[in-house]
């Protein structure tokens, strides 16, 4: 009955059901003998693969718009920043100690060391705390405690700039005044203030970091005989060095390159600190205070600071990734 309705003589069906049984070229030869036409014998093309390709078109050009606007940013620097370095002259730009526009004066030695002091202290008050709290979210907090200081964690990062300076000016600058003379607006109070607000994005990249190490190095060290914390920090946490090392980049970023937690606590005096208790002005503060009204050569030397602020950045980031260990190291 089925031959009949396809038109197809018994013996070359039973022939080509023979062969088909092996693969497609059996199959197909029966097709054609069926009259099916040649089109509806060609597979068509996965729709999931028409996904994969637009979804890798779609990544592709979000990763090119991303270097490129890097790449903008970097030639706005370089074209207005340049420049101004050479009417000015490189070594009076960099070593000069007197900031005063009015008079043709462009010196920003004395924000260059306020910049690496002010983000010294806030490594050494915030680095070793955030690494800790990382440690031991990921490895010691449990239950409602572990989920309460992450909640605690994140909410600490949605907390506006503006509202560190404020705290900074009503509690820590009251509590520096009281550590010896002046105002309390000095190197300490900027260093405490930023100390705080890298704390979560050090906490935050190395708990992941801790957590991306496999079970098995924990489970190994623990039947070596080892107990709970000489596993964590003989074995999990260099086995995430490279990780915490990011933690760290990410977290010195953040502290040198903040604004305004920093113009309200730091006193703003272009002058070299003598002590942790002496006014300060930060690369970024400078160009915060006086962007509003400079012009000319003036206008340039700020941009040009903002060149030498990314330097310092790029500087740090390349050192510190060619001295952070290998996965295969830690390992």
């Amino acid at each position: 009955m089925l031959f009949s309705l396809l038109n197809v003589p018994p013996a070359s069906a039973s022939t080509a059901a023979g062969s088909g049984g092996a693969g497609a070229p059996g199959a197909g030869a029966g097709l054609a003998a069926a009259g099916v036409p040649a089109a509806a014998r060609v597979p068509k093309r996965r729709p999931h693969v028409l996904r994969e390709g637009a979804a890798r078109a779609l990544f592709g050009t979000a990763a090119a718009l991303s270097i490129a606007a890097v790449a903008l940013i970097c030639l706005f620097l370089l074209a207005n920043g340049v420049p101004a370095m050479a009417e000015i002259g490189l070594p009076e730009f960099l070593f000069g100690t007197t900031w005063r526009p009015a008079n043709d004066l462009y010196g920003i030695f004395p924000m260059i060391v306020g910049s690496l002091y002010v983000t010294a202290g806030a490594m050494i008050v915030g680095v070793p705390g955030g690494l800790l709290t990382a440690l031991y979210l990921s490895r010691f907090a449990r239950g409602r405690t572990g989920s309460f200081l992450r909640s605690g964690v994140e909410l600490l990062a949605g907390i506006p700039s503006v509202v560190y300076g404020f705290f900074g000016l009503v509690i820590i600058v009251p509590f520096v005044r009281l550590l010896g003379p002046g105002t309390g607006l000095s190197v300490l109070a900027a260093s405490l203030i930023l100390g705080i607000m890298i704390l979560p994005t050090v906490i935050t990249v190395a708990q992941s970091a801790l957590d991306a190490v496999p079970a098995r190095y924990y489970e190994g060290a623990l039947a070596l005989g080892v107990d709970h914390e000489h596993a964590v920090f003989k074995v999990v946490a260099p086995a995430a060095a490279s990780g915490i090392m990011a933690a760290i980049v990410l977290g010195l970023g953040r502290a040198i390159g903040e604004t305004m937690a920093v113009v309200m606590v730091a006193g703003n005096m272009p002058i070299i600190p003598d002590s942790l208790l002496s006014g300060v002005r930060t690369m970024t503060a400078n160009i915060v205070l006086e962007m509003g009204y400079a012009a000319d050569l003036h206008r340039e030397a700020l941009i040009a600071t903002g060149v030498v602020l990314f330097v310092f950045i790029l500087l740090i980031t390349i050192c510190l990734l060619y001295t952070s260990p290998s996965p295969r190291d830690c390992s």
